[in-house]
């Protein structure tokens, strides 16, 4: 059977109304600085055992450096923290100027302020297209904050809000 020819804008514009939550995936490099990446594809894998994953592009500078250091830590970003998103999603080495970051018992990155945070061992990486599919075992999690996540929706950052 012939594959369909797909449009990639048109896939993209179609995949764009589903909302995404947005996360920032921290490590440390091999000099000990912390390196990071903006996704929108971050979800629960498993539960037994706990299981997480996301998707960085192949082209991505940052995720080589996450890979290297064979663990990461995922930032669930708050509703308040778009300029915080919008800094670490520009690539290049100074992008973590100013931020407030501590180092966690587990030697990762933990944003300041992240509404949600969840550490990991890697465990896979899978080919996936023009992505790669990244897995981690939950070494330890922890919600810090009661607020709205940051979401991403139609090309645009926004908020939840319920209906009740």
């Amino acid at each position: 059977m012939d594959k369909p020819a797909i449009d990639p804008n048109s896939f993209r514009q179609v995949l764009g109304n589903y909302p995404t939550g947005v996360a920032v995936i921290t490590a440390l490099d091999s000099n000990g600085s912390p390196v990071g990446m903006v996704v929108g594809t971050f979800s629960s894998v498993s539960l037994n055992p706990p299981l997480v994953g996301f998707l960085p592009d192949k082209r991505s500078g940052s995720w080589g450096l996450i890979e290297q250091s064979g663990r990461f830590c995922v930032n669930v970003l708050a509703s308040d923290q778009l300029a915080l998103c919008q800094q670490l999603a520009k690539p290049g080495i100074d992008k973590f100027a100013g931020v407030d970051i501590t180092v966690s018992k587990h030697n990762l990155p933990v944003l300041g302020d992240a509404l949600a945070v969840i550490e990991c061992r890697l465990t896979d990486v899978l080919e996936a297209g023009d992505h790669w599919f990244v897995m981690g075992e939950v070494i330890t999690f922890e919600v810090r904050r009661q607020i709205t996540p940051l979401l991403f929706f139609k090309g645009q950052y926004g908020s939840f809000s319920p209906l009740s």
